[in-house]
């Protein structure tokens, strides 16, 4: 591979967190992951910030993502691309990320 000697002009930064943000932001992420850990298997409802809501089981909890078990007993809750099997009859699990969690309610 060839490399030009020529200096790679310095990125610039359009968006840079502010370290009060990132800390708030870092404690909040702790937080939750906690929480989710502590009821993985246990059946909730979540609702997202953008009004989406879900409920399911937790799954497993890693790296600001939850992963949520949904039952698409009586109808599909899930959409994917392609042929559907008429007989598709396994629960879905959805990643959710940690930071578009509004609510976290124990059913």
């Amino acid at each position: 591979m060839y490399m030009s000697s020529t200096a790679q002009p310095k990125p610039t930064p359009i968006y840079q967190c502010q370290s009060d943000v990132h800390q708030m932001l870092r404690s909040v992420h702790d937080h939750l992951h906690q929480l989710c850990g502590q009821h993985v298997s246990r059946l909730v409802k979540v609702e997202m910030m953008d009004g989406d809501v879900y409920e399911g089981h937790i799954v497993h909890c890693d790296k600001g993502i939850v992963y949520l078990s949904l039952s698409n007993a009586g109808y599909a809750r899930a959409f994917f691309p392609g042929f559907q099997n008429p007989n598709f009859n396994s629960n879905v699990v959805l990643p959710l990320v940690l930071f578009n969690l509004l609510t976290i309610s124990l059913l």
